[in-house]
Formats: structure tokens, sequence, C-alpha cells
């Protein structure tokens, strides 16, 4: 172990100061852990600007050396679109390209040992995420997991932290035709053909529960294996709609859990022949919108004390401070929870979904559910507004983000709502070009984030917003073909 840990301390990352004594520690641990386990791969992964992990696969014997070096990937892959196309400029001499990234030269991958997860449903390999960092060692601005950890320590600093609990729902459905002929193979490819588990509009009812027990078991023994905390495995309203429930947890540990939880149900419905998907709200027939439903706390760090905890007269000082900042930034930061053309299609009235930037006591209309009571440490507001396919970095930052913000400013919370489809209150944007404009003109995150990242992000998005709306639909078809 002390040649092994040797090795690793006269490695880049070390010298680059990626990795302390302590890191160091815990590497030696996992490829200890790799060859108790007869391993002989490992997944090397980092979460893209979509949330989707993305990665190389190594000998389980070259795991000293990842350690010691990390290891390098196309910068291309941080500047792609949701269709895996390169929407900046790379090859040209002039064009502005993000991060000065030109050429398509490489990112360092840099592993986190604590996320090393082995694969219930293909024992001989493993999951490590990573970190991205440039050659010199500076941590890459547009690394989604750097940039919540860059959040989470300032809130840190203010002696408080976040808790989170995740609700997440999404399809399975039985795959008929992969489309795996060559006329298919398009960019992004044509979508499976699939048929429903079940017929649905059966919500949290026992039977049909027990009609879909052998896929739940699977995806909940999956999720266990990795160490991932499933509360309860729920039969959602729609036909083949689940949603599990995880117990609450840091930032950071549940961002990297929603990456497992989406990748791990994907792969194990694949092998079985079903499509998994966290798509908002698929095209077909009788589908109903999924949603994420974020629960948050803040605690006191010295005292452990929930700061959220209220009486139904009045809320406390963090608590409506919170609540007012993600209200006030609640259309600047849709970039961040709903990041799809699709999610937007989800905001509709009487659906069990937000339409409106209001808040409201346990009420599942609003955008904000408050679920607040003295001397409860359970006590916390539930936002949402997301859609399952958001990248949790991102969407957990611009919480702690907006939410610091309307403390420092003592903005409070406006009067809570009963009748939040009705009420008097701002629209949440209509459309991803509208929370696009709203997040490219946010002075917040511009502040918080820096002007690189948000026009980034921003050019990605507009690339598929350009891409969806020059498109024909079958609307317009329908529409004007015979007409004129």
């Amino acid at each position: 172990m002390s040649a092994l840990k040797d090795r690793i301390a006269d490695g880049s990352l070390a010298r680059l100061g990626l990795l302390d004594a302590a890191g160091i520690d815990q590497c030696a641990d996992v490829v200890a852990q790799a060859e108790a386990a007869n391993l002989e791969t490992i997944r090397v992964l980092f979460t893209d600007q979509h949330g989707i992990l993305r990665g190389k696969t190594i000998v389980a014997s070259a795991l000293p050396s990842l350690f010691a070096n990390g290891i390098a990937a196309p910068s291309t892959l941080l500047l792609k679109d949701t269709s895996h196309r390169t929407v900046f400029p790379v090859w040209q001499a002039d064009g502005a390209v993000a991060g000065g990234m030109r050429g398509a030269g490489d990112i360092l991958m840099v592993p986190d040992p604590a996320t090393f997860r082995i694969l219930p449903w293909s024992p001989h390999s493993a999951w490590l995420l990573c970190d991205l960092a440039d050659g010199a060692g500076g941590m890459s601005p547009f690394c989604t997991r750097g940039i919540l950890r860059k959040s989470v320590e300032e809130l840190a600093a203010q002696g408080r932290a976040l808790v989170v609990g995740l609700e997440v729902e999404f399809h399975v459905f039985r795959k008929l035709d992969p489309k795996l002929d060559h006329a298919s193979a398009t960019m992004p490819g044509q979508p499976a053909q699939t048929e429903n588990l079940s017929q649905g509009y059966q919500f949290l009812t026992e039977t049909e529960y027990d009609a879909l027990e052998p896929v739940m078991d699977d995806l909940r023994r999956t999720c266990a294996g990795l160490g991932l905390p499933i509360r309860s495995m729920e039969i959602e309203m729609g036909p083949s709609q689940f949603e599990f429930t995880v117990d609450p947890a840091d930032p950071m540990t549940h961002a990297d859990n929603m990456v497992m939880l989406r990748t791990a149900v994907k792969q194990v419905c694949a092998r079985q022949g079903l499509h998994a998907t966290f798509m908002c709200k698929p095209n077909l027939p009788n589908a109903v919108a999924s949603g994420w439903h974020l629960h948050q706390s803040l605690i006191d760090v010295q005292t452990g004390m929930n700061l959220f905890q209220s009486n139904e007269d009045a809320l406390t000082f963090e608590c409506s401070g919170w609540i007012a900042g993600l209200l006030a930034h609640a259309a600047e930061s849709c970039l961040l929870s709903t990041p799809t053309v699709n999610g937007y299609k989800r905001y509709q009235p009487h659906q069990l979904a937000p339409n409106r930037i209001v808040w409201g006591r346990d009420n599942r209309g609003a955008m904000i559910r408050v679920l607040t009571k003295p001397d409860d440490p359970a006590s916390r507001i539930e936002n949402r507004v997301a859609e399952p396919a958001a990248n949790p970095y991102l969407f957990f930052a611009s919480q702690i983000v907006a939410g610091m913000n309307g403390i420092a400013q003592q903005m409070q919370a406006p009067k809570a709502v009963e009748d939040p489809y009705d009420a008097d209150a701002a629209p949440l944007p209509g459309s991803l070009l509208a929370a696009i404009n709203a997040f490219e003109g946010s002075p917040l995150y511009r502040l918080a984030w820096g002007d690189g990242f948000v026009d980034y992000l921003c050019k990605i998005r507009r690339a598929e917003w350009d891409r969806y709306h020059l498109t024909v639909s079958q609307w317009e078809q329908q529409e004007y073909f015979g007409l004129y």
C-alpha cells in the first residue's frame, strides 16, 4: 500500500495541487476495493453541461495511473448541444469559442474517489465521477460539479448548509423497435418505438404497483447497490409513469446521486428490453408530463438547527428571504431547472405543475410549496418547477445563488396564495427561448458564475432552440400544405 500511495503522490494531480494527502489515502483504498472485487474495467466519467455522463473506460490495472495523473478527453464534449453537435466554431481562425477551446484540445478529468461505485448490473465494472481541469491544474469554469461546489462553499462561509431531498418522476416503456436500421442513425437518432407497461391513471393504486413490482424491484435493488438512499417507489398518474423519492442529503451528494440514478435506470432497463426516459413530456398518446420536486432546508452549521422552522402565521427571516430569492429569480433560473424545449410544455394549469411564480402552504399547484412547522426539524420548502432532465449541479447551485441573494438583500416573501393558477402573479417563462433571454440578462448569475459561463450556456441552448423552431413541424404541414 505504501508503494501505491507513493506512486499516486508522485503523479501530476498531486503536483498540480489537485490531490491532497487525504485524497491519496482514498485513492489507495479504492484501488484495494477494485482488486478485492476482481474488477476488469472502470468507467471514468464526468457530467456534461446537459447532466449526461460522458467519459472513457479503462482496464482496472490502470486505476493507479488514473489517480496519479487523471485522464484527458476532447474539450469539444463541453461544446455540444443535445444533438451531440459541436455548436462552437472550433476549427475556424476567428469566431468566439468558449474557454479558448479552439482546435478540440484536451480537458483533464480528475477522478473523485468518493464517487467509486461497483455496478450491480455489471459487477466486473465500476463508475468513477470526475471534476474537470485544464492542463495547469485550474478548475474548468464549465465544470458543473465545480460550480455547485463553489456555491456550497459560499453558503458554508455564512455558517449555513443546504439539505435537499428528491422526488423524481420518469417513464419506463417496453421497447418494440430500437430503431437500429441505418436510416434511423440520424443526429440525434430516431426515437425508439415503445408501448406502455401499464395503462395508468391509477395513481398510487396497490394493484398497479403489484403489476409493476418486478421492474420496481430491479430498479430499487440497483439503487441500493449503488448506495442511493431510495425512500419510496410510487405509481405516478400517467401510463408507465414511476416516481422515486430519496432521503435528504447535502447538495453535492444528491447531485452525484441524481446523475447515477438516471443513468442506472436507463442502463438497467435497456438490458431488459425496456426504455426508461426522464424526458419531461414524451410525444406519446395520453402521456403525462414528469416533474422533479426539490425539497430544501437551510441548516445552521454551528447549532444544527433547521432555519426554516416556522409557524403558520410567520416565516423565519431565513425562510422568507430564501423563498423571496427563489421567486425573484425564478424566470432567469428556469434555464437551469428546465433546460429543454420540451420542459416548458409541462407548465399547464390544474395539472399539479406550476405555471406562475408564487408560493403556497402545502399547495401542490404553487411553484414553491411550503411545509414548515415550529420546532419541526423536517420543516422544508419544495420547489416544483424543475423537469427531471435538468443538470442537478446547476439546478442545486441556482437554488443556493437565488436563496442566498434573497437573504442577503433582506427580501421578504409575498403573501402565500391558495389559488396558484388564478393568482395575479407573473407567469413562468413560456418557452426555452424566454428562459434563455432571462438567464442571459441576469446580473445575479453573471456576478455569481461569470460572463463566460452565462454566454457559453446561452449559446448552447440557443443552438437547440434554433434547430427546434426552424424545423417544419407536423402541425405546420397539416395546417398549411393543403390550405395554400
